[in-house]
């Protein structure tokens, strides 16, 4: 996610949350029952919070597996293509030799 991305989303959660919380205060209810409220809110919302870092990190983890694969992949690809290439040269080199006599 983009810096700005992040920020906005911050913003927005922070103004969100602050809302919220005046709404509760001003709300006719007893103290008792603001507090409840308030603490089932908080809960709820790190529980959210958790769950969308979880989230993340399980794409980060994701991605790296396949990137590393990739990599491997490639890896394996450029050394088999290299090894032609050096069996091809001493080939054509021995077959050199043969057919000048050198």
């Amino acid at each position: 996610m983009g810096t700005n991305k992040g920020s906005s989303l911050l913003a927005f959660l922070l103004g969100g949350a602050v809302g919220a919380g005046i709404a509760l205060l001003y709300a006719p209810a007893s103290g008792a029952d603001t507090r409840k409220r308030i603490r089932e809110g908080a809960e709820c919302t790190g529980d959210w919070a958790k769950d969308r870092y979880q989230d993340a990190r399980d794409k980060v983890t994701d991605s790296t597996g396949k990137v590393r694969q990739m990599v491997n992949d490639r890896k394996e690809d450029l050394q088999a293509a290299l090894d032609a290439g050096k069996e091809a040269y001493y080939k054509g080199k021995e077959r050199l030799t043969r057919e000048t006599g050198a």
